[in-house]
């Protein structure tokens, strides 16, 4: 893959690492909202088969992303911990078992979690990351596999850790909790999009994903995929055009308790969004045309020098078995040094993210090796005005 900047419209005085944050907008998608915008300069032209045509077709390009067979089981949401309440709504807990997560985990895929285990008197293990940098993210995954017993009915995790880019063994995970009948909920907002994903390969019962991250689509916008295990629950709202034959408007009113098939029965109110929906549906088919592979395989690409001069100048990155390409961690050799970081950073106009006590970079596309060479000299030349 070549270098995809010209696909967007980014200011060239800045360094923008930061996809983790917010994805720079696509030009195609772009076009897409003002086209959408304006077309409710004629309102007639919305006809109703626009309420269900626009989101179908999104569905379906979403399901060749993540290699789902049936796209009624993708549903749109508005948020992550719209997706997550669906599924905290339909699991049933005794105050003898528990939920595992893994310790600074994103909140939305946290607070339901507290939320229903305090309800049931239910444990909520927190999985925390060993406190040694050798051998760190295959410590990581081998404690969340043993975390795993007989009294677990939810393992609720993303495919990589938010602030560090730390992978989790989804296959060994989804093993052990089969075993023991615990559901697989993955929040794949800072994956999806840049790292494959594969349901049928990870077959996870549920996948949650914002938008607006490596989807590169507009804020307020997600997916999610909802897996057999759900097929007879209850959502979280009860509207109108997640029932049976609700494509006829004349027959709203006859009233009925069968849902969409599949999965429809979870996505949020008024779904059809006219203006979100097509900037979603050009930002998917953008990444079907790159291919998800090829992203992982460029940001590998010209991040690999860099990442090899601030190992070797004494700055911590996570062992690359461990790790994704496009969103990782940097480790200072010395904590103190963060505020004197910051402030170089900031003055080269480099964009990162400081989550915990990690310099989140996160490249995608539109980023070359020299501003990773940039971002590398900036850090070492922080390093080397220390005493």
């Amino acid at each position: 893959m070549l270098n995809q900047r010209s696909k967007f419209s980014l200011d060239e005085q800045f360094v923008y690492l930061n996809g983790a944050y917010m994805s720079p907008q696509l030009k195609s998608v772009e076009k897409a909202g003002i086209n959408a915008l304006r077309r409710k300069n004629i309102p007639h032209q919305v006809t109703g088969e626009h309420f269900f045509n626009e989101s179908h077709e999104l569905r379906k390009a979403y399901s060749k992303l993540i290699n789902v067979l049936d796209p009624n089981r993708v549903v749109l949401i508005p948020s992550v911990s719209y997706g997550m309440a669906n599924i905290a709504k339909n699991l049933s807990l005794g105050p003898k078992e528990n939920i595992i997560i893994v310790d600074e985990q994103f909140p939305s895929n946290v607070y339901p979690w507290m939320e229903v285990t305090n309800k049931s008197g239910a444990e909520l293990r927190i999985i925390k990351a060993p406190d040694t940098q050798q051998d760190r993210g295959k410590k990581w995954n081998e404690a969340i596999l043993d975390s795993i017993d007989v009294n677990t009915r939810l393992v609720a995790l993303g495919h990589i850790h938010w602030a560090d880019g730390t992978i989790y063994d989804l296959k060994a995970i989804r093993e052990r909790s089969r075993e023991v009948g615990a559901l697989l909920v993955i929040d794949g907002t800072q994956s999806v999009g840049a790292l494959p994903f594969d349901v049928q390969e990870y077959e996870p019962d549920a996948l949650i994903c914002a938008g607006y991250k490596w989807l590169m689509g507009p804020y307020s916008i997600g997916l999610a995929y909802y897996g057999e295990a759900f097929d007879d629950g209850s959502p979280i709202e009860q509207n109108w055009i997640n029932r049976l034959e609700s494509e006829d408007f004349s027959k709203l009113v006859n009233y009925q308790d069968a849902y969409q098939p599949a999965a429809l029965r979870y996505e949020v109110g008024e779904h059809s969004n006219f203006n979100l929906v097509p900037m979603m549906k050009a930002a998917i088919d953008q990444l079907l045309v790159w291919d998800i592979s090829e992203i992982q395989k460029y940001t590998e690409d010209i991040t690999a020098k860099a990442v090899n001069r601030l190992r070797e100048s004494g700055f911590y990155i996570e062992n690359d078995d461990y790790r994704a390409f496009h969103l990782f961690g940097i480790r200072l050799p010395n904590d103190a040094l963060m505020n004197s970081v910051k402030e170089a950073l900031m003055n080269e106009q480099i964009i990162v993210s400081y989550r915990g006590d990690c310099i989140r970079v996160s490249p995608n596309v539109y980023n070359t090796e020299a501003e990773m060479d940039t971002l590398a000299s900036t850090l070492e030349s922080v390093l080397a005005l220390q005493p």
